[in-house]
């Protein structure tokens, strides 16, 4: 009779360590398909990022400003003789 309860038990113990296993091998692909997902999302943060540097650049070009300057607010560099050191 104890060898019998011995072997039921022995038995339930073996079904929960297994239903243990499955239940942590189906978390652990849950957390990488999240991973995965979270990766995607980085990628594509980058990707704007980039994009938003370019942007940046383009907007802050010296013959950008330079044009804006002149037609914007009528700037102009002035002539040697309007140029006036201060020491």
């Amino acid at each position: 009779m104890t060898e019998r309860l011995f072997l039921l038990v022995l038995g339930v113990v073996v079904f929960v360590s297994a239903l243990g296993v499955v239940y942590s091998k189906h978390q652990s692909r849950k957390l990488f398909v999240q991973l995965q997902a979270l990766h995607e999302v980085r990628d594509e943060w980058n990707v704007a990022w980039g994009q938003l540097q370019l942007e940046q650049s383009t907007w802050g070009t010296h013959g950008r400003i330079e044009k804006i300057a002149r037609t914007k607010l009528d700037m102009r560099i002035p002539s040697p003789g309007e140029v006036v050191l201060v020491k």
